[in-house]
């Protein structure tokens, strides 16, 4: 595996109507951005979802030399509508086992994790607008030091500005990123 971080070989799933995906061969290495580009129903969630480990395979294997953690991916993983910028920091600390037992000091560490994310933290997952989304499940995906975040449809309901925005800001996020997109 070398110095990669993830790689797939000759991965693909099936399910009782056919092929989800398959015959995919993908190597990431440490800080690289990767774009997996398909159609509207080709599969790209799947085969993100899958990359994770998330998403159950039948022919191939998935390697990952770091932990992977998902960003923003519809209906899967999604900010909670009733929970502030804030909370949501302060529970993935909790549930990572990284928090502190004090709650001032917890909101401390939650605030600290959201230093760089332009988003006002005291603000509810159901008020973020997509690129808010977007920001918000990259900062809890950090969290939890991965080696590797995926992040689905970064395309999809969001300006060319706030495309940009969002590219630079996966780019520079540290760890390697794949990102899914439509085809152009």
């Amino acid at each position: 595996m070398g110095d990669a971080v993830l790689v797939a070989e000759g991965l693909g799933a099936r399910t009782r109507r056919g092929w989800v995906f398959r015959g995919v061969d993908l190597r990431v290495e440490p800080g690289e951005y990767v774009a997996l580009d398909g159609a509207a129903g080709s599969g790209r969630t799947s085969l993100l979802l899958a990359l994770a480990g998330y998403f159950r395979t039948t022919e191939g294997t998935v390697t990952r030399s770091a932990p992977a953690a998902l960003g923003f991916v519809a209906g899967v993983n999604e900010p909670e509508p009733g929970l502030s910028v804030a909370e949501h920091v302060e529970e993935r600390l909790v549930l990572l086992g990284r928090a502190s037992w004090n709650l001032r000091r917890r909101r401390r560490q939650a605030l600290e994790h959201l230093r760089d994310v332009p988003l006002d933290p005291k603000a509810l997952g159901r008020d973020l607008d997509r690129l808010g989304a977007h920001q918000l499940c990259l900062a809890l995906a950090l969290v939890g030091e991965p080696g590797v975040i995926l992040v689905d449809d970064v395309d999809n309901g969001l300006s060319e500005v706030e495309r940009t925005v969002l590219e630079k800001t996966l780019r520079e996020s540290g760890p390697a990123v794949v990102v899914t997109e439509r085809a152009a």
